[in-house]
């Protein structure tokens, strides 16, 4: 049977502000949603994923497509040509090529090498093409929205700019103090290295900055506190199982709940950081639930599992 790998991260605390620099008019706003009968502020998987790549591409990993800090830009895919054996990126998070509509592609998204193919008479036919088709790739690794842990407060900031003055001197900054979750999953079956799941998870358990790209505010994305599960299951069922209370208290009722129904295996899950202290994770660990007070610990230690059932499944 095929595994799973499901994560759900709550990060440190902090100011969010500037997301992605968007703005409407004078004001710099952050992304909301409603959320559990209160607005929420939100990040996109996008943002994450790109904040994956960056770190990708200043560890040394081979990525196709690169950021350029002098010109603030993405760097165009490398040499042309996407190739998911070579590239970690293009294999992880895939791709997709809009202006390929004059190319064959095959089921893994790779032009075919001729434009014919052999017809039932052993002849040669001109392959037919779709107008406007493209190639592409899924992403192996699926990424949900981050949301605030608390309820959006609506806090400003203002700000002026000195000398000449004009319609948007004046402006104004959306922030939010708060902490966010978010959840991944993936199949490392369907990567074409199986063993960039690993890379997968370094980057996660060690993500800088997502949230705003003009490099004004510094907000910690990496995780304060993770849930992983490593599973045949085929459904994550521990996305968005942190819980703030109004005295600010973190817990994972909802997950303790699905463990003890019989939902959830406990010796799937994996539970490090700060929240390893809870009284409820207590609880798990006696069932099963494998606890560490470190966010890194409990990566390294389900990554040496990880690696050792897939050189099983491979043998």
């Amino acid at each position: 049977m095929t595994y799973h790998l499901f994560g759900n991260i709550l990060t440190n605390y902090g100011i969010a502000a500037n997301n992605r620099g968007e703005n409407q008019g004078n004001v710099t706003t952050l992304q909301r949603l409603a959320w559990k009968n209160s607005l929420r502020t939100t990040v996109s998987a996008e943002a994450i994923r790109w904040a994956i790549r960056y770190q990708w591409q200043f560890l040394g990993e081979d990525v196709n497509r690169k950021w350029d800090d002098d010109k603030n830009e993405n760097y165009r895919v490398q040499e042309g040509v996407f190739d998911p054996e070579i590239y970690i990126d293009d294999d992880v998070l895939g791709y997709m090529d809009a202006k390929a509509a004059t190319e064959d592609i095959n089921n893994d998204g790779v032009p075919e090498s001729s434009d014919t193919k052999p017809t039932a008479k052993g002849g040669k036919a001109k392959t037919k093409l779709k107008p406007g088709g493209s190639i592409a790739r899924r992403g192996v690794l699926e990424v949900t929205r981050a949301i605030s842990l608390t309820a959006d407060t609506g806090d400003l900031f203002f700000g002026s700019t000195s000398g000449k003055k004009d319609r948007k001197s004046i402006h104004q900054t959306e922030a939010h103090a708060t902490r966010y979750q978010y959840g991944f999953a993936m199949t490392p079956h369907r990567l074409k290295v199986a063993n960039r799941v690993i890379s997968v998870l370094d980057a996660l358990a060690s993500l800088g900055g997502v949230a705003g790209n003009h490099a004004r505010f510094l907000y910690d994305f990496s995780p304060e506190s993770i849930v992983l599960r490593w599973t045949h299951d085929f459904a994550p069922r521990i996305l968005y199982c942190f819980e703030e209370n109004r005295k600010g208290e973190i817990s994972i009722s909802d997950l303790v709940r699905r463990i003890e129904a019989g939902d959830i295996d406990p010796n799937e899950v994996w539970i490090g950081g700060a929240i390893s202290v809870a009284p409820e994770v207590e609880e798990l660990e006696q069932l099963g639930v494998k606890v560490f007070r470190g966010v890194k610990p409990a990566v390294r230690d389900l990554q040496s599992v990880i690696l050792s059932d897939i050189d099983r499944e491979a043998a």
